[in-house]
């Protein structure tokens, strides 16, 4: 079973992910955190997504893989008047690269960052 609750990250994970939210929310910034620790089956069912069952490609972290499965990552989605934003072009863009800044001023590494075939603007590690 998926969670949504960062006391359920590893130690350094849930302390870079507390100080991004509060900057997040002293910027004027609503984030909805969608999803924190991930069991190896709910990753595979991710990563089925879009390959072998019907909707987008989501992941690219085959189940092993993803940060996810160790508590070390947080997926994150801005909202503005408390709808959540996937747009990623525009104003929704720029929404985006505000979050992902404020992450990354925390500590994060944002997957917003990563080269255009695997990044996930949602998601969010701890480094190394």
């Amino acid at each position: 079973m998926s969670s949504r609750s960062i006391d359920d990250l590893s130690p350094e994970a849930r302390l870079c992910a507390g100080v991004m939210l509060s900057r997040c929310h002293a910027s004027g910034l609503s984030v909805l955190v969608t999803c924190t620790r991930r069991t190896p089956e709910d990753q595979a069912a991710l990563y089925a997504q879009g390959r072998t069952t019907p909707g987008p490609v989501v992941t690219w972290a085959k189940p092993g893989e993803s940060r996810h499965e160790t508590g070390e990552a947080w997926d994150v989605v801005p909202l503005r008047n408390g709808k959540p934003v996937w747009g990623t072009t525009g104003a929704d863009l720029l929404l985006w690269q505000q979050v992902g800044a404020i992450g990354e001023a925390a500590g994060a590494e944002w997957a917003g960052r990563w080269p255009a075939r695997i990044r996930e603007f949602p998601h969010f590690q701890i480094k190394g």
